[in-house]
């Protein structure tokens, strides 16, 4: 098929000609009961057109009617089924939000002007195209109509008259095609999100963003833990080959799991419900099964608790957490049982975290971890305007946290 008549095929051609001859609606209405208007003569066209123009614009300042015509020019001018347009990228460009300001409403009114004034064109078009194609059908067929209300009269009668319809016929149906076009590309300009609008949608398109990836540092720091004190447990078992050491062994193995369980099924239902915040994550007031988890892998942790934690906002103290759990894991996974040293310290508008670990004897520079959780680590930090600095301080593995709790 040439392309230049693939427009002529595709349906959406058609619902934008609908979508236009519903507007004309209005203008019709009008001339029926305007006085002097029930039989126009072409002046009288020009009041056809400007007597809606004063009902449309106040119907515009109508918040809700932007809702309306968002809704129709999603479904009519852009191309697709319906099930599937609402969610199509150009039917995106128009927004079906009410209007928020008298920008909103301005521009709606403009909207039903120039849909106004295209749909009343289109429909004229019509109506005269028709006709002719009817008079020139009848001169081909040699008879000649009692009334003639063609725009171009037809004197005579002949059969090469009926070659000239279809040229009228595929004139209009272009002059439809680019009425549409006109309109498809005014909606995103009239109808299409306000700047507020946009800036929200930023917003919350940002928001998900951050939420993905604070579900996958929960992911990674909870369950990275849980496997981590399992692996290191089993493995110390194993080799101590003692049947008491192997019952501790499992025992912290089904705590640190059954924990693990826990954050995962509170991360699984911000997952269900996105709605719902996740305010049951744990705290550092909670810190002592980490603690315990860590000793239960042999880790000999030596805590230093100053200040109130309890007075830490939410949350700071659970991203608090969250850091301390990936430090002890840390130490766990690279540098096995051994001291480690963790201070807390809540003083000057500060909550200082630090943990400190001894390096294994000839580890690298890096042998404390650079992967992707001391990178959480930083994230985390720098999410709630505080900082963090990892790496080796001498013949130790630092990792030093500072969060504003003011």
């Amino acid at each position: 098929m040439p392309r230049s008549l693939r427009p002529l095929t595709r349906a959406v051609t058609y619902t934008r000609w609908l979508h236009l001859l519903c507007a004309a609606v209005v203008a019709f209405v009008c001339a029926a009961v305007y006085p002097g208007l029930s039989r126009p003569t072409l002046g009288d066209w020009l009041l056809v057109y400007a007597v809606p123009v004063p009902l449309l614009v106040a119907a515009g300042l109508v918040p809700a009617m932007r809702r309306a015509e968002g809704l129709q020019a999603r479904l009519m001018l852009f191309p697709g089924g319906h099930a599937r347009v609402a969610g199509s990228d150009e039917a995106r460009t128009v927004s079906v939000a009410p209007s928020a300001s008298w920008r909103d409403r301005v521009r709606t009114s403009l909207w039903l002007v120039l849909r106004l004034f295209l749909g009343l064109s289109v429909a004229l078009l019509s109506g005269q195209a028709m006709a002719l194609v009817l008079e020139l059908a009848g001169a081909a067929a040699g008879t000649r109509p009692g009334s003639s209300v063609s725009p171009v009269p037809i004197s005579g009668t002949g059969w090469w008259y009926g070659l000239a319809a279809p040229v009228v016929l595929l004139t209009l149906l272009y002059g439809v095609v680019g009425a549409g076009w006109l309109m498809a590309r005014a909606a995103p300009l009239l109808l299409g999100p306000s700047a507020a609008e946009r800036l929200a949608a930023l917003e919350e398109r940002t928001e998900q963003l951050l939420e993905r990836n604070r579900i996958a540092r929960e992911l990674h720091d909870s369950i990275g833990h849980a496997l981590t004190v399992a692996v290191v447990q089993a493995g110390a078992a194993r080799a101590a080959a003692d049947p008491a050491f192997t019952e501790r062994a499992l025992g912290a193995i089904e705590e640190t799991g059954r924990a693990a369980l826990e954050d995962l099924e509170r991360v699984l239902v911000v997952l269900r419900e996105a709605e719902r915040p996740a305010s049951s994550r744990p705290t550092l007031q909670e810190a002592d099964r980490l603690l315990d988890s860590a000793r239960a892998s042999g880790a000999k942790v030596d805590v230093t608790v100053s200040g109130p934690l309890e007075t830490i906002p939410g949350p700071v103290s659970r991203e608090g957490y969250r850091i301390l759990q990936e430090a002890l894991t840390n130490v766990l996974r690279h540098c096995g049982a051994g001291p480690v040293r963790a201070d807390l310290v809540v003083a000057d508008g500060l909550l200082t975290l630090e943990v400190r670990n001894a390096l294994p004897t000839g580890a690298a520079s890096g042998g404390g971890g650079t992967g992707s959780g001391l990178r959480g680590v930083r994230e985390r930090a720098a999410l709630l305007g505080g900082r963090a600095r990892t790496g080796r301080l001498g013949d130790e593995w630092q990792v030093h946290v500072e969060l504003p709790v003011g």
